[in-house]
């Protein structure tokens, strides 16, 4: 089972940014995904999570209207895209599920929102 993250960059505050976590080793459809943070020195936060299915999504109260949540069942992949960035959404970015009751994690991957 693994999680890969991608697409973190240093964008400039106002911007944009789609990040892309690639699935393997389970049947991706089944499952809900979610997407995470953690900034310097602060606890890593729920972002936004999705349905097995697509149908159901749910962001923080800190992201809603900014980022929005998809996947593509095909490509065994979920993103985030991520608009009018601010500096406050400088953190690693986690990919997760939940698979066979144990929690699994990608290796993150770093947004850096500054001008």
């Amino acid at each position: 089972v693994q999680l890969v993250e991608s697409g973190g960059d240093l964008v400039q505050p106002g911007g944009s940014l789609t990040l892309s976590c690639a699935a393997s080793g389970f049947t991706f459809s089944y499952y809900a995904m979610n997407w995470y943070r953690q900034a310097p020195g602060k606890e890593r936060e729920l972002v936004a999570r999705i349905s097995s299915g697509g149908g159901y999504t749910n962001s923080a109260d800190s992201v809603k209207g900014r980022f929005t949540i998809s996947r593509d069942n095909a490509k065994n992949t979920v993103y985030l895209q991520m608009n009018s960035l601010k500096p406050e959404d400088t953190a690693v970015y986690y990919c997760n599920t939940v698979h066979d009751t144990q929690p699994v994690w990608g290796q993150g991957t770093q947004v850096t929102v500054s001008s």
